[in-house]
């Protein structure tokens, strides 16, 4: 298949829904969006964020700039929306810092908390800066956290319970893989590629931190615009069919000079 160009791939995001009118419900981001500013720690993904999110209006602000909501305050029910320009700006932004980081052969951690909709994402990501002369890193051995076992799969790390690749939005995997790296005297990575909590453990220890957010997920946009995280991809996490995702990731990946001279759209 040819790669997409930036039209191609705007109606493709909107006709598969990983961007455009989204199947998460106005009510659900608002819900979470009221959890984050009142201190529900579960929803802040791992980040630190004090009181300095406290007003609701103010974390609808930033996700209606950086996602694409809705920033009608009275519009409480129904359709939400995610902006496609801003998805692909976005992805625009993470294939710079992927660029870099395979031009400085850094050492890279991919790791998911949503393996049904994003793990070949990340696999197709880390196998590409692996062709490219990073490192991908090899989490520790006999990890555990929150009730289950932390390994890798194709070159990614999970949450695994009960012989099951789990949906977390927990910052603690991510925790114990960082302190798993530290307990064996082994260097943190240079760059973590992720989602929900893995990505905000890792950006809240001071790693370069890119990856993708829904939008009832506000925590990494609000990383975004405090600097803690360098790029959060706005789109639905988990659509119909995870292959939906193989031409923005094939976007992605030409734009960071990750793929061989293709054909392009």
């Amino acid at each position: 298949m040819p790669i997409p160009s930036r039209a191609a791939l705007v109606e493709h995001l909107v006709r598969t829904r990983i961007a455009g009118d989204v199947a998460t419900p106005r009510d659900n981001n608002l819900s979470h969006y009221r959890q984050l500013a009142n201190g529900n720690r579960h929803f802040w993904l791992g980040l630190e964020l004090g009181d300095r999110w406290s007003d609701e209006q103010d974390v609808l602000a930033v996700m209606a700039e950086r996602c694409g909501v809705s920033d009608d305050p009275e519009h409480r029910q129904g359709q939400d929306t995610i902006d496609p320009e801003l998805t692909v700006d976005a992805l625009d932004r993470m294939a710079a810092r992927l660029r870099k980081a395979a031009a400085d052969r850094e050492r890279v951690l991919f790791a998911t908390g949503h393996p049904g909709g994003l793990l070949d994402v990340h696999r197709q990501t880390a196998d590409a800066l692996r062709a490219a002369g990073c490192e991908i890193v090899r989490i520790p051995g006999g990890l555990m956290a929150d009730e289950g076992m932390v390994f890798q799969f194709a070159g990614v790390a999970v949450l695994e319970r009960g012989a099951t690749l789990w949906h977390t939005h927990s910052p603690v995997p991510m925790a114990a893989v960082l302190d798993g790296l530290e307990r064996e005297g082994r260097p943190r990575p240079d760059l973590v590629v992720a989602d929900h909590g893995w990505a905000g453990c890792a950006g809240q220890r001071g790693i370069d931190s890119i990856g993708y957010a829904d939008c009832n997920d506000p925590a990494l946009f609000l990383g975004e615009a405090e600097g803690t995280l360098q790029v959060t991809v706005p789109l639905d996490d988990h659509v119909a069919d995870p292959r939906f995702y193989d031409p923005m990731t094939d976007y992605l990946l030409d734009a960071a000079g990750l793929l061989p001279s293709v054909e392009r759209a």
